[in-house]
């Protein structure tokens, strides 16, 4: 039987560039497969169903959360977020690390639920700068911005709750040190006890 995979919780603020870290970081680490979130919002342009989430309705969410088929969820802006459970117990069961690109929310409620998470939180260098990159994406009105924001504040105290802080200053940077987080992860001596123990047992 294969080791478990990791399952590697990523969150942090709207607007610290959660979603680039990821794809860059599944670009460098083809180990790691990326959890997609399903969600009630409207697609923002560029996105599509099944690639950055799986758009459902608001039944058909509610549906989910009934059926218990959901790691987390949450309503964050007048929207449901959630994680499907069902493709992370078998890719995790088959040895394969899981990445999850979630709100804070989502992420203490996974807290409760996966003991063996990875949590890992991406803090944006400043205010000012995280102010910046949201209105830079032009897809939300000065009220959405502002909640945003008053919404960062309460989030990033919530930094202490994770294993893992990464500032994300520069993307390539920041990658880096995430998979150097998972690199060490997979070097732990209780995942490699089988390795130990064969080696302490050769004959020599």
């Amino acid at each position: 039987m294969p080791i478990k995979g990791n399952l590697i919780i990523l969150s942090g603020p709207s607007g610290t560039g959660k979603g680039t870290v990821c794809k860059k970081l599944l670009t460098l680490n083809k180990n790691i497969f990326y959890s997609i979130s399903a969600t009630t919002r409207l697609p923002r342009p560029g996105e599509r169903n099944g690639r950055e989430y799986w758009f459902l309705n608001k039944k058909d969410f509610e549906r989910m959360i009934k059926g218990n088929k959901l790691l987390e969820w949450a309503k964050v802006y007048d929207n449901y977020y959630g994680t499907p459970l069902e493709k992370i117990n078998s890719l995790r069961e088959q040895g394969k690390d899981v990445l999850l690109e979630i709100d804070t929310q989502g992420a203490l409620s996974v807290m409760e639920k996966a003991a063996d998470g990875i949590f890992i939180f991406l803090l944006p260098p400043s205010l000012h700068e995280l102010e910046k990159r949201i209105r830079g994406r032009g897809t939300e009105t000065q009220e959405v911005i502002q909640k945003r924001l008053d919404a960062a504040v309460g989030e990033i105290s919530l930094g202490t709750r994770y294993h893992y802080l990464v500032v994300n200053r520069n993307v390539t940077e920041a990658v880096s040190q995430l998979n150097a987080i998972i690199t060490a992860e997979h070097c732990r001596t209780e995942r490699n006890i089988e390795i130990l123990d064969k080696v302490k047992n050769e004959e020599i």
